[in-house]
C-alpha cells in the first residue's frame, strides 16, 4: 500500500509566519509535537508521520462531510512553556480540536492551558497520570496511563526473579512518578528500589554504585542520548557488572538512534511498547503506510498517532466541528485502531477521558538481530 498524497491534510510550517488562515472549507486540528531537540525529535517525527497518514486517508475519501482536514504543526521541543504558547496561540487560530505530544511533562502543561481555554485536546502519546491540575471533560487520552503500564514493567522484572533493583534517574515528575510507582510494586512483593541521582554522579559512579547496592537490574530513568549511552557504555564495559540487566520502561530502545548510538550494546534491554500481539488487518495496512512514508519501521508512537487521527475523525463526523459538542463526544466515540477498538471512559484516579484498552508490552531489541524485536511479557 503507498502512502496516500496529503493534499490539504500536509502540516503547516512550525515556522511560517504571520497569522495563518488555511482554507475557509477545512477542517483544522492544532498538532503539537516535539520536532527539535532538546525534544525526542524521532518521537514527534513518528507520531506526525502517523497523523498525517491518518488524515490524509481521511482526505482522499473525501473529508469530513465534504471538508479537508487541516493539519496545523506546532513544535514543542519538550518545553511546557513553549506548549503553553502553542495552545493559545492555535486556539487562536481557531482550530478545533488540539492533538498529539510525547513528552508527558509537556503535555501536561498544554492539557491545563486546553482546559483552561476550552478547546478539546487528545492526547496521543504522554502517559503521566496528573495529566491535568483537575478533572475535566475536555481532554482524552489514547496511550495507557503510567501507573498501568509501569506496574506491568515491574511483574515483569519480578517474575523474572529480581528483586533488588536500582534506577539511574533525573528531577523530573515523570521520572519521579515511575520511580513511586516501581518502589510500591517491589515493596508488595519484598523488593527494593535504590535511587541513583544522575546529577551527583558520573556513568563510572553508577557502576561503583551497583556493586554496593547488589542491584540484579538498572533502569534508566534518563534522557537519550544523554546520560543513557554513557551509562549503557560503562555498564556494559565493568566486568563486575557481567550479569546485571540493563532495562529502559520509558522506551528508548524503540526508535532507530538507540541502535546508532549504541549497536549491539543497546540489545537486551527491555521497554514498554504498546501495541498488540498480533497485528490486525488495519494494523498490517497502515505499517507498510508508515514505512513508506517514515522510510524505517514505525514505532508504536507512529500507531499512537494514527490512530490520533482515526478517533478524531469519527468524532468530528458524528458530533461536527463545535469544541463544546466534539468535548461531549468523548464517551460516546467507538472506532476500530490498528491497536484494538478504542472508546474512552473514565478510569479511577485518571481526570480525563481514558482508552482503558491500550496493549501494553515488554519487549527487547534481539542482541542476536538488534533489528528484531522479541515481546518478554504483556499485560
Amino acid at each position: 500500500m503507498h502512502t496516500p498524497p496529503w493534499g490539504s491534510g500536509e502540516p503547516e510550517s512550525a515556522e511560517s509566519p504571520g497569522p495563518e488562515r488555511g482554507d475557509a472549507s477545512s477542517v483544522r486540528i492544532g498538532v503539537l509535537a516535539p520536532l527539535t531537540e532538546p525534544g525526542w525529535v524521532e518521537a514527534g517525527r513518528h507520531l506526525l508521520a502517523g497523523l498525517e497518514v491518518a488524515v490524509g486517508g481521511v482526505n482522499d475519501a473525501g473529508g469530513i462531510g465534504g471538508r479537508a482536514l487541516e493539519l496545523v504543526v506546532r513544535d514543542t521541543a519538550a518545553d511546557p512553556r513553549r506548549a503553553v504558547a502553542a495552545v493559545e496561540e492555535l486556539a487562536g487560530l481557531g482550530v478545533t480540536v488540539l492533538a498529539g505530544e510525547y513528552h508527558s511533562v509537556v503535555a501536561r502543561a498544554a492539557a491545563d492551558r486546553a482546559d483552561a481555554l476550552g478547546v478539546p485536546f487528545l492526547c496521543s502519546s504522554a502517559v503521566l497520570d496528573a495529566l491535568v491540575e483537575r478533572p475535566t471533560h475536555w481532554v482524552a487520552r489514547l496511550a495507557p496511563p503510567q501507573s498501568r503500564g509501569w506496574r506491568v514493567y515491574a511483574d515483569f522484572l519480578l517474575g523474572a526473579g529480581h528483586r533488588r533493583i536500582a534506577v539511574a534517574t533525573q528531577p523530573s515528575v515523570y521520572w519521579a512518578a515511575g520511580t513511586r510507582i516501581l518502589r510500591d510494586r517491589f515493596a508488595a512483593h519484598g523488593g527494593t528500589v535504590t535511587e541513583l541521582d544522575m546529577n551527583a554522579l558520573t556513568a563510572t559512579g553508577v557502576c561503583d554504585a551497583l556493586v554496593d547496592s547488589r542491584a540484579t537490574a538498572l533502569l534508566l530513568l534518563v534522557g537519550h542520548p544523554d546520560p543513557a549511552v554513557a551509562i549503557v557504555e560503562s555498564v556494559r564495559d565493568d566486568r563486575r557488572l557481567a550479569g546485571i540487566l540493563i532495562g529502559a520502561p520509558a522506551g528508548q530502545p524503540e526508535f532507530a538512534g538507540w541502535v546508532a548510538s549504541l549497536g549491539g550494546d543497546g540489545a537486551g534491554v527491555p521497554f514498554l511498547r504498546y501495541l498488540p500481539a498480533c497485528a490486525s488487518p488495519l494494523g498490517t495496512r497502515v505499517d507498510e503506510a508508515l514505512r513508506a512514508k517514515l522510510g524505517e519501521a514505525p514505532s508504536f508512537v507512529a500507531f499512537e498517532g494514527y490512530d490520533t487521527g482515526v478517533v478524531l475523525a469519527e468524532a468530528l463526523r458524528s458530533h461536527g466541528t463545535d469544541r463544546t459538542r466534539l468535548a461531549a463526544s468523548w464517551p460516546s466515540v467507538a472506532v476500530e485502531g490498528t491497536r484494538g477498538r478504542i472508546h474512552f471512559t473514565r478510569v479511577p484516579g485518571i481526570d480525563v477521558w481514558q482508552w482503558a484498552g491500550a496493549p501494553i508490552q515488554v519487549v527487547d531489541r534481539d542482541p542476536a538481530e538488534p533489528g528484531r524485536f522479541r515481546v518478554l511479557h504483556t499485560g
